[in-house]
């Protein structure tokens, strides 16, 4: 393969995201349109005729939001699949480390956030009558229009830089074990990260039986950069029970069962919600208590998954790593 561009999940991946970017494109210019004629206090033909047309172009908006959720995962994917093709890549990390690698899955990430902010927000603006919320909505989705756009204008980029003849860093490198101790944060070793990542655990635990919105928002912050580590220097070497092998990106591999995408995923969604607490929690229009399960639901199910592995190493060889 002389070229990214001639891996089916690539084009794949391109035609999918123009195809859902084009959607994005007309619903901005029909939301500008909304929004500045858009006065609920009227009763006239045109507030009638934008309302019409509020509930298509959220219904649009909505569609084409989901879809780039799952475009994420398979953005992982795709990226994951160049790394059979790429001369020293073991996997996904190697890519990712070249130049707008990052920064282009960082982005995707955030817009994620937005992403899911914005169907909360929507959930919420569909249970009043009044479109309490229509205005705000469509404010937020023109900055994730824009936001958007900046990321497909990075994907475009970051894949036209991927070099197939040129030979890039594997995960071994990136990771490599006699450098962690100056990566793990505020100067721990494995132990201390381990012992710090289970406590803030059970103060988040606490955090949600409690219904602290705001300082559950803040422990989940510092616990999603420490299970970061975590599971990079870690649990991940009792995924691949090798000590030498640190890697969150492997784990997303067949051969490791795709453990990696429910890892991460579940990790992700306990942010996201203690995020959506810490910006709705005096709203009233949401049920809270259903927002506190989920998120210490999803903490709970990521801190099992990574722990499951050390405990099935440990009983399975009666040491550990």
């Amino acid at each position: 393969m002389n070229s990214v561009f001639l891996s089916n999940e690539i084009l794949l991946f391109l035609f999918l995201q123009t195809t859902i970017y084009t959607l994005l494109l007309i619903s901005f210019i029909y939301s500008i349109t909304i929004l500045r004629n858009w006065d609920f206090t009227k009763s006239t033909i045109l507030q009638y005729k934008l309302e019409k047309r509020t509930y298509l172009v959220i219904l649009i908006i909505s569609f084409t939001l989901l879809v780039k959720i799952l475009l994420f995962f398979y953005f992982i994917f795709s990226i994951d699949k160049l790394s059979h093709f790429i001369e020293g890549a073991m996997c996904a990390a190697g890519i990712f480390s070249l130049e707008y690698g990052e920064i282009t899955l960082f982005l995707k990430l955030i817009n994620l956030f937005f992403i899911g902010v914005w169907f909360v927000l929507n959930s919420l603006d569909l249970k009043q009558k009044d479109y309490k919320y229509t205005k705000v909505k469509l404010v937020l989705f023109i900055f994730i229009f824009f936001s958007l756009t900046f990321e497909y204008i990075l994907d475009l980029v970051f894949l036209v830089n991927i070099p197939i003849n040129k030979a890039v860093e594997c995960c071994s490198i990136i990771f490599e074990t006699s450098s962690i101790s100056s990566k793990i944060p505020f100067g721990l070793d494995n132990s201390s990260l381990v012992i710090l990542f289970y406590i803030i655990f059970v103060l988040i635990a606490i955090l949600n039986i409690q219904k602290k919105a705001i300082f559950l928002f803040l422990f989940n912050i510092l616990f999603l950069y420490i299970s970061y580590f975590a599971v990079t220097y870690f649990f991940s070497t009792y995924i691949y029970e090798l000590p030498t092998h640190q890697c969150p990106f492997c784990m997303l591999q067949s051969e490791y069962y795709f453990i990696g995408y429910f890892i991460w995923t579940s990790l992700f969604l306990g942010f996201f919600i203690s995020l959506c607490l810490a910006i709705f929690y005096k709203n009233k229009g949401l049920d809270m208590n259903i927002f506190y399960k989920l998120s210490l639901i999803f903490t709970t199910l990521f801190v099992f998954l990574v722990s499951f592995f050390v405990l099935k190493y440990y009983s399975v060889n009666g040491v550990f790593l």
